[in-house]
């Protein structure tokens, strides 16, 4: 057997990351060197792999082999780029692991090269991109890439194994955001209901957290999802670094990430998880977490106390009149700074429009509390959104028209339209190539030995 096989074998790799944190564990710090991550370069001219005497079937995808040679490679790559020590217990999964990569890398390179033949545009990655990836990621180990390869082949992994592997995961990638980046449009819709949420929530508790999903559709349902986290759960407590585990097992779109989702707060994770992490520590590490679709591992990293306080950015158009101001000059004033109004599109043309009508003037207020605005100021801060306009109001002063630019809870950082964006239209590619993906499977024969 390949896995009886694998376990006689010991790979201690050097790019090991420290033991987790805490009271049940936790991943290396950022500053550490990350683990190689499915990762390969491109085979020398001279080199020929060295093949085992026997060879039989592991799996045939339509109609490509895969060999157990090639499956024994898989598993020692993930074997080495996790960290994780096979087991009895675990070497199985490993096993399984490897083989729904090497299914599903296959079934990407057949749809692409269709595409390729159908469209005639050039999508798998060149032996140069390929190159270019791996000294990238030899430079986060701190390593030239012949040295990188070099601890591989120490450990018994060929390099085309992580050739294979790196130009499946590229061009698959590129293939995903060039068909459908471009298509797939946030709305500023999603983009402001996702801002209030999170205003909203500032209030509550805050977790900086990492995560590995397991997608039960691929891993051969729900319990086979939960059995596979849990032998990740227990590898990571005794030392795995959970951002190479992540890179190589999590369906999450923060897979590539090492699995860094950042701060959430309640209600941006399926209920469950939210109830674990009330009950976690910063530097602790969950038992598996079954939701709908799969099972998550979460590890918080940091927790921080909401803030009653809310913080807004504003700028203003004002018109200045004096309190005992007759009532045709505050209506003047007023129609005046309305026509204005219309003509502002966001914070950062407000001074630009506003200096296009005399007596009108602009002005930056900067950040400060709700609390400590003006009583009229207030109640429009309050209320009003990022990027919208207030009405005019009276002031003993003036008249004024708000425009908020920003809006957060004291001590959080700044609700950022950009990186919402960002985030929103990562769920989006990774919801759109996991149905992809079974619908290739689902399409596809698939024989297994």
């Amino acid at each position: 057997m390949i896995a009886t096989a694998i376990l006689a074998v010991a790979l201690p790799i050097s790019l090991q990351a420290q033991p987790l944190r805490g009271a049940v564990g936790a991943p290396p710090p950022a500053t550490q060197p990350a683990a190689p991550v499915a990762a390969s370069a491109p085979t020398p001219a001279n080199y020929t792999p060295m093949r085992p005497m026997s060879e039989s079937v592991a799996a045939i995808v339509n109609d490509d082999i895969i060999s157990t040679y090639d499956l024994a490679q898989r598993m020692r790559l993930l074997i080495a780029t996790t960290g994780v020590q096979p087991t009895q217990e675990n070497v199985q999964e490993f096993q399984q692991q490897a083989l729904l990569s090497l299914v599903d890398e296959t079934l990407q390179i057949q749809e692409l090269k269709r595409v390729q033949k159908d469209q005639k545009i050039s999508i798998i990655a060149t032996d140069d991109e390929v190159q270019d990836e791996l000294s990238g990621m030899a430079q986060q180990n701190n390593m030239k890439p012949e040295a990188f390869i070099a601890v591989l082949k120490s450990q018994g992994i060929t390099s085309q194994t992580l050739f294979d592997q790196i130009r499946a995961q590229m061009s698959w990638q590129r293939w995903i955001r060039g068909r459908y980046g471009t298509r797939l449009r946030i709305g500023e819709d999603q983009i402001k209901a996702t801002q209030v949420r999170m205003i909203a929530a500032a209030s509550k508790p805050q977790y900086e957290v990492s995560e590995v999903f397991l997608d039960a559709g691929r891993t051969g349902g729900m319990d086979a999802a939960v059995k596979g986290a849990t032998q990740l759960v227990a590898q990571l407590q005794q030392g795995a670094p959970f951002p190479a585990v992540a890179r190589q097992f999590s369906a999450s779109s923060t897979a590539a990430a090492g699995g860094d989702a950042g701060w959430i707060s309640q209600g941006e994770m399926p209920a469950a998880v939210d109830t674990a992490l009330d009950q976690l520590r910063p530097g602790q590490l969950s038992q598996p977490i079954p939701v709908k679709d799969g099972v998550y591992i979460i590890y918080l990293r940091d927790k921080r106390a909401g803030s009653g306080q809310t913080l807004v950015s504003l700028k203003q158009a004002a018109i200045a009149l004096p309190a005992d101001a007759s009532a045709a000059d505050v209506a003047a004033a007023k129609a005046t700074l309305v026509a204005v109004r219309s003509q502002i599109k966001d914070c950062a043309t407000l001074e630009s429009s506003v200096a296009k009508t005399p007596g009108v003037v602009a002005g930056d207020l900067g950040e400060a509390e709700t609390g400590d605005l003006l009583p009229e100021f207030a109640e429009a801060a309050k209320t009003l959104q990022p990027g919208q306009l207030s009405q005019p109001i009276r002031t003993k002063v003036g008249l004024h028209v708000l425009a908020v630019c920003g809006k957060r809870a004291a001590g959080a950082a700044q609700v950022d339209h950009d990186q919402i964006e960002s985030r929103l239209t990562g769920q989006q590619l990774s919801m759109i190539s996991r149905r992809y993906m079974r619908d290739l499977r689902n399409s596809a024969t698939i024989e297994t030995r």
